[in-house]
């Protein structure tokens, strides 16, 4: 079953709106791990406007004793600053982000570069998928899908791990894990939160590992009525 690695920039960027500290990422991080998340996943920006780099070496220090089982996974944009930052963490993945330190978030992928892969010396791919969600919502995703697929493919067979990550949501994952092959991980932050805010955090992460093990799950923002 693909692992589920929670990314936590939503809950610190909440925190950053007040100055209280609240709420806890470190909290939040051992509550993932309870709930049965495989790890967390951190992409500290350089305007620090949600996970910062003292938010990374916290987390790193209060889950050193649940790695390597529990996978820290620190994402970001290749400069010097954020490499020195993962040669001092060393975390289990560092996926490498092609977007630029102003972007507002990650909005494209390299989707014809696969086959190239191998010779940078990286040892896998994430498969961006806010393309195919959007397709979903718009009730079309067969050929995003075919997309993610044939990447994914492309990649097993050049050995190469493929994870996936972006508007990964209860509704849009058993179909994709459906389609891809083997797919070791997905990253996850977003729609978890977005859906933990009607759930709770825990049981949003007990849905998430449901879905990864390809159960349909009705989108729980479409469970509640209001009678008016």
């Amino acid at each position: 079953m693909p692992r589920l690695s929670v990314n936590l920039n939503k809950i610190a960027l909440l925190r950053n709106s007040r100055r209280t500290g609240v709420p806890d990422v470190l909290r939040f991080a051992a509550l993932a791990r309870a709930a049965g998340a495989d790890g967390i996943t951190l992409h500290p920006r350089p305007d620090e406007r949600h996970i910062r780099v003292d938010d990374v070496l916290a987390l790193a220090k209060l889950i050193r004793p649940w790695r390597p089982s529990f996978e820290l996974n620190l994402e970001g944009y290749p400069d010097e600053r954020f490499l020195s930052l993962c040669t001092r963490v060393r975390p289990e993945q560092c996926t490498l982000v092609p977007d630029t330190p102003t972007a507002f978030t990650s909005e494209e992928g390299w989707p014809d570069i696969v086959e190239r892969v191998p010779h940078t010396g990286a040892d896998g791919i994430e498969i961006y998928t806010a393309t195919y969600a959007a397709a979903v919502q718009r009730g079309s995703p067969a050929t995003q899908l075919r997309a993610c697929a044939l990447a994914a493919q492309t990649a097993t067979d050049r050995r190469l791990v493929v994870t996936i990550g972006h508007d990964l949501n209860l509704e849009n994952l058993p179909p994709l894990i459906s389609a891809i092959p083997a797919p070791a991980e997905a990253s996850i932050g977003h729609e978890l939160t977005a859906d933990a805010l009607e759930m709770g955090f825990e049981r949003a992460v007990i849905e998430y590992k449901a879905a990864l093990r390809g159960s349909s799950h009705p989108n729980p923002r479409t469970r509640a009525s209001l009678s008016v």
